[in-house]
């Protein structure tokens, strides 16, 4: 069914504020329609809730649109950044698409942008570069750094506006986000909307500074002010136009407290019952729409206003009857969307053409030189990655040989600079983040698993990523310093992982994950990283990493592992031959999501017994998950228990002699196994 033809003034997305001088009436009955459509909008789809129609929640932004009409009308949506919140529904509709797309969103229909995947403003129009929000307040923010330094290291001026609320602005994320844009010098305006309340929560009760949020600026060395979103539209539009300007020319962030207004509580749920009494009272009377009605009306408007209230409303009916005819959504490809499809080989160098004698270590910064040689749009980051080559030295020489604009040091927020490089992978550049320690990912969990890992499923958007993830103990390093975190990764839908154990796996890894058109999780142990040298060479075959390898032939039983726990399993491997006559089949999964197992089935098929060890703790470990994806086809044919070997369930102990008792060891290992042949 074919949408609505807009009235003509909804063509007009866009304004200058010249305009404001040059022909003052066109450019306020333009802000005045924009700011009418939306607000009209927002009461409709609340009224649409109330009768059952839209499902979950709706959260308005009646009492905002003195703020974002002007600025949605003043960005450049050519070049720059955005990510909407929930009081935004404004700027969603000047930046991009009809609005049947966005009520299609709201209905959860067929015609949901998000496929009814996503729920309600959650939705944005990343090929646009508008960045869908997640419920995770403050962790937009760094997305739409990284997206708007992507377009700079483009040559495109753009500029990136990220919006919080007040009480959103407790959150770590907006403190990292602050200091990483001040640091790397980007042109981002951070709007704070500030509406008096968190949910249910004053301002009172959140800080100690009441309503000088943007006194923080100076903290970060930045530009900050305040602006009454309630006041003049013509003066808020001029103050807006200036800070965009000057950003943009600057390329310097700029801190803005606009004080707003939450007319309707925080969601469609909310009853207000928090409120003092008379505050209700008082946000209406500082309602910004009927002000700016009322000096249009003065000026002598009124007729004008009517024929534009008129088609508004009239085109906003047409299009939810539109909208309510749409098909309910079919589940389609909602499985098979989890991962954005495989990627084309890069057309990759055959170099080095002779082996190479390399530590795990020099293989992964060969890889990385390869990369950052060889493909523009590479980049590195990391906490001392720099100077100092990284924790384990990994990338030494690296800023040296290609320069801080590929390879540079990041501040110590491991949230921020994460969801900074997803912004710059969702605009076509393919960063890849060292984290100091795996133990250290934990602070970027949210980035990881509910940004990067769904927006693909969520938006159709690819983020080639990649994440190195130094893993694993018998360093004596302690509980926060040796952790093997693939369970706790690899239950969230949407990543990609590999664990290489050899230094010729770690440097197709490399390569094999930096083309993949999604986020990848490198689990390289640091037990391996110089555990002798071994050959590596260019290798045609290079994606076969993802793929498991067999290292040792055998029929009495399959025994599958990874990582550093090869070497104990060869080990038990080559012990069992000689002392038991028993062999077993051995493989090194080497990828472990997506898990690809036909060739380990196979072999089960055979064997008829199963042995799965790995280093991480058993209780939900990741061996759970294979002895249940191997045996739930072959139970039947098994000739004993599966046999799954792991470490303790406790924290990482420090003492070598405690660590040696905590995880798998060649000895632990040989005698659970005798057990197991009995």
């Amino acid at each position: 069914m074919a949408f609505p033809t807009p009235p003509a003034i909804l063509s007009e997305r866009n304004l200058s504020a010249g305009e404001l001088d040059q022909n003052p009436p066109a450019a306020l009955l333009r802000l005045y329609a924009w700011m009418y459509f939306a607000r009209t909008g927002d009461n409709r789809i609340l009224d649409l809730f109330r009768q059952g129609l839209i499902r979950g929640t709706v959260t308005g932004g009646q009492g905002n649109e003195g703020l974002i009409i002007p600025l949605a009308l003043l960005a450049d949506k050519s070049i720059d950044v955005v990510s909407w919140t929930h009081r935004d529904f404004g700027g969603h509709l000047i930046w991009s698409d009809h609005l049947c797309n966005h009520l299609n969103q709201y209905f959860a229909n067929a015609g949901s942008p998000t496929h009814a995947r996503e729920g309600n403003v959650h939705h944005g129009d990343v090929k646009n570069r508008s960045l869908p929000m997640i419920s995770h307040l403050g962790a937009m923010l760094s997305n739409v750094i990284g997206m708007t330094d992507s377009q700079r290291r483009l040559g495109k001026p753009a500029v990136g506006f990220t919006f919080f609320g007040d009480g959103s602005s407790s959150t770590g994320d907006i403190h990292e986000c602050l200091n990483l844009a001040s640091l790397l010098s980007l042109p981002i305006m951070f709007v704070i909307e500030n509406n008096k309340y968190a949910y249910s929560t004053p301002v009172s009760e959140q800080f100690t500074v009441g309503t000088e949020l943007w006194k923080r600026a100076a903290g970060y060395g930045v530009e900050g002010f305040a602006l009454d979103a309630t006041g003049d539209i013509a003066s808020i539009t001029r103050t807006l136009a200036a800070a965009i300007g000057k950003v943009r020319a600057t390329s310097r962030p700029v801190l803005i407290e606009a004080h707003t207004l939450r007319l309707r509580g925080h969601a469609a749920y909310d009853t207000c019952d928090y409120l003092p009494s008379g505050a209700s009272d008082a946000f209406f009377a500082a309602d910004p729409l009927p002000k700016f009605r009322a000096q249009l009306v003065a000026a002598g408007h009124t007729a004008a206003l009517e024929k534009i209230e008129a088609s508004l409303s009239a085109y906003l009916e047409a299009c939810i009857q539109i909208s309510l005819a749409v098909p309910r959504p079919e589940p389609g490809t909602m499985l098979a969307d989890v991962f954005a499809p495989d990627a084309p080989a890069l057309p990759w160098k055959a170099a080095p053409s002779a082996p190479e004698q390399l530590t795990m270590a020099q293989a992964i910064n060969h890889a990385l030189r390869k990369v950052l040689a060889e493909r523009p749009e590479s980049l590195i980051l990391g906490q001392d990655i720099g100077v100092y080559g990284g924790a384990f030295k990994v990338t030494d020489g690296l800023l040296k040989d290609f320069g801080r604009a590929k390879v540079f040091n990041t501040p110590l927020c491991e949230s921020a600079c994460t969801g900074y490089a997803i912004g710059l992978a969702l605009n076509g550049h393919r960063p890849i983040e060292e984290f100091q320690f795996a133990d250290f990912s934990t602070e970027a969990v949210t980035q990881i698993t509910l940004n990067a890992a769904t927006y693909h499923f969520r938006a159709g958007a690819k983020v080639p990523l990649v994440f190195r993830l130094p893993a694993g103990g018998g360093l004596t390093m302690g509980s926060f310093h040796s952790q093997e975190l693939e369970s706790l990764f690899l239950s969230m839908p949407g990543i990609k992982a590999i664990y290489p154990s050899t230094p010729q796996d770690a440097f197709n890894a490399i390569l094999a994950a930096y083309e993949d058109n999604n986020p990848v999780i490198i689990f390289e142990h640091k037990g391996l990283y110089r555990r002798g040298k071994h050959a590596v060479v260019w290798d045609a075959n290079y994606r076969d990493v993802w793929q498991p390898k067999r290292l040792h032939a055998g029929d009495y039983a399959t025994f599958v592992t990874y990582g550093e726990m090869t070497l104990p399993a060869l080990e038990a491997c080559a012990y069992f031959e000689s002392e038991y006559g028993k062999s077993f089949e051995l493989f090194d999964l080497r990828g472990l999501a997506p898990l690809r197992l036909d060739t380990i089935k196979a072999s089960l098929e055979r064997t008829h017994r199963l042995v799965v060890l790995h280093e991480g703790r058993r209780t939900h470990g990741f061996g759970a998950e294979l002895v249940a994806r191997l045996t739930e086809e072959h139970f039947f044919s098994l000739e004993a228990a599966p046999l799954r070997i792991a470490s303790l369930d406790m924290p990482v102990p420090f003492a070598p002699e405690l660590e040696m008792t905590y995880r798998p060891t060649r000895d632990s290992l040989i005698e659970k196994i005798a057990v197991w042949i009995g």
